[in-house]
């Protein structure tokens, strides 16, 4: 009996694979591309070009549990995503999904999908989180006088529960509280935003 239950039990984690894969191409915009990897253990991949090398981080377990609900509800891709109604250009999105050598992919500029739109707005956020963290990474080096600004942006997206991956940001708090080069106003923001980030870290385990 119990060696039933493995196999039945290697056997569901085996099917529990794949990857989420989101591009967005939209020249004008800030930025003109972006290109997302999302694995179902929660390492994600994020370029903006695709010559570059992606920053790599890790996501919550609860959230890549929304976002790959969110893929089996679209039923991983495998059907058509545009809504086909005469709106703006809002950039050519690409959602794929990666499974050995399954692979699906639907385009779409406007999606009426309430699972697209969710989904899309997880990508959306994963793109802020990114941006703010490379604006953060920049001031701590060259622009100490900025870093203060740069906390408060991140502050509000983690105030907005949008902040991808916070504990990407962990290290690079801790840098900016504990050094004096720092405004001390920047230093204690940082540290308080660090401190909330392990607090809900801690709760939810």
């Amino acid at each position: 009996m119990k060696f039933f239950a493995l196999l039945f039990c290697m056997s569901a984690f085996a099917g529990d694979t794949g990857r989420i894969v989101y591009s967005k191409s939209f020249p004008g915009s800030s930025p003109a591309y972006v290109w997302i990897a999302v694995e179902r253990n929660g390492d994600v991949s994020y370029k903006e070009d695709p010559d570059d090398d992606p920053e790599k981080f890790q996501l919550d377990p609860r959230d890549t549990d929304v976002m790959f609900d969110l893929a089996a509800q679209l039923d991983h891709f495998k059907r058509p995503l545009e809504s086909g109604l005469k709106v703006a250009n809002m950039g050519m999105k690409t959602f794929r999904w990666e499974e050995g050598e399954v692979s699906n992919q639907q385009k779409f500029n406007y999606s009426v999908d309430e699972s697209a739109k969710a989904l899309h707005d997880w990508f959306e956020a994963i793109t802020e989180t990114e941006r703010l963290f490379a604006e953060l990474k920049r001031a701590a080096r060259h622009d100490k006088l900025g870093v203060h600004e740069a906390l408060i942006n991140v502050e509000a997206c983690w105030m907005a529960r949008r902040l991808a991956g916070a504990d990407q940001f962990l290290p690079l708090l801790d840098q900016i509280a504990q050094n004096e080069i720092y405004l001390h106003m920047a230093r204690q923001r940082a540290a308080v935003l660090g401190e909330a980030i392990r607090a809900s870290k801690a709760k939810a385990q």
